[in-house]
């Protein structure tokens, strides 16, 4: 039900949006006013400790009860410093949201486009916010996320003869799992640092997107590829029916490899020659790597890129959200559906 209060300047009317409470402290305020107490003082009580903000709030409370001018000569205070401090509380109503973007966004190393700092307004702050308001706010404080330039992507390498050991593409671009330890993918990257080259084989789960196993060195031969096969299978013993896609590269053609995946009755499949979208989400992981923890940076030693890399995929697995694990991390996503 509507409210009205009488005063000497007419009936004021409020509609249901008022709080009871906030209608009973205006309708005081209202009764102190029209009796003659214009004392600051005995009406609002001291509002010198507060300072001048203080009796604009006062003011903005009892706007919809009483005219500007009046309450500008009651409290002591101008009326266009109150039309200021109106102004400049709109100007920065998105101050707090502001703060908490760029909080995030420095968090994450600038890593974040306006998607994930949504979701992680929602998972550090609790709050809803339209993805759009996101943007316009990155913009305004001129945050923009780091892009992954596109690159010409080239074969690198040495495809056995023809002696049997080249597999079929069993995934067929089907990057799909609905368990883990269904499918992998699997690659070897290389960074360069001066003149040197440090290599990284990596596996990534199709069911959970995690990184289950890696390992770097300075050489790119069978045992770094073997070595990360051991890391893996020491955490997941039961494999079989497994399908591990590659690319055909001389270490996946191997008689050793063919023969470890035989053993744990793993499938071995493979991309077609020179084809790298056969193993897109192994390249995208790799792109997201260079991109995020490496090429930003001006690195001088082979140490400091491989701690760099095992940062990030540390950060990867644990805390960068996935929009298609239900902006969940790949090990919260693994978590959740192993309950």
């Amino acid at each position: 039900m509507d409210a009205e209060i009488q005063t000497t300047w007419g009936v004021r009317s409020f509609g249901s949006a008022w709080t009871t409470s906030r209608v009973h402290r205006s309708r005081s305020t209202c009764e102190k006013i029209e009796t003659g107490e214009r004392n600051s003082k005995k009406v609002f009580g001291n509002l010198d400790a507060g300072g001048v903000r203080k009796k604009y709030r006062v003011m903005e409370n009892v706007a919809a009860l009483y005219p500007i001018t009046e309450l500008s000569k009651l409290l002591g205070v101008s009326r266009s410093g109150y039309y200021r401090y109106l102004a400049q509380k709109e100007w920065d109503r998105d101050g707090e949201l502001k703060q908490q973007i760029q909080t995030i966004y420095d968090e994450r190393k600038g890593i974040y486009g306006y998607r994930r700092i949504q979701a992680e307004l929602l998972r550090q702050y609790g709050k809803v916010v339209n993805h759009k308001k996101v943007l316009r706010l990155m913009q305004i404080l001129g945050l923009k996320a780091i892009i992954r330039g596109k690159r010409a992507y080239r074969s690198t390498y040495r495809a056995a003869e023809s002696d049997g050991r080249v597999a079929e593409n069993l995934l067929k671009r089907d990057f799909t799992a609905e368990k883990p330890n269904q499918k992998w993918v699997t690659d070897v990257t290389q960074f360069r640092v001066g003149d040197q080259r440090i290599f990284l084989s990596a596996i990534k789960d199709l069911f959970h997107n995690e990184i289950v196993a890696h390992h770097v060195s300075l050489h790119n031969d069978n045992v770094l590829v073997l070595e990360t096969f051991r890391k893996a299978f020491e955490k997941h013993k039961d494999v079989t029916g497994l399908i591990v896609h590659s690319d055909q590269g001389s270490q996946y053609t191997s008689h050793a490899y063919h023969d470890m995946l035989q053993k744990v009755d793993a499938r071995i499949s493979m991309s077609r020659r020179g084809n790298c979208l056969d193993n897109s989400p192994m390249e995208s992981f790799f792109s997201h790597l260079k991109a995020e923890a490496l090429y930003p940076y001006d690195i001088r030693s082979l140490d400091e890129a491989q701690r760099r890399i095992e940062e990030y995929i540390r950060f990867y697995n644990e805390e960068r959200l996935q929009i298609k694990l239900n902006k969940l991390t790949p090990v919260e996503y693994r978590r959740q559906h192993a309950a």
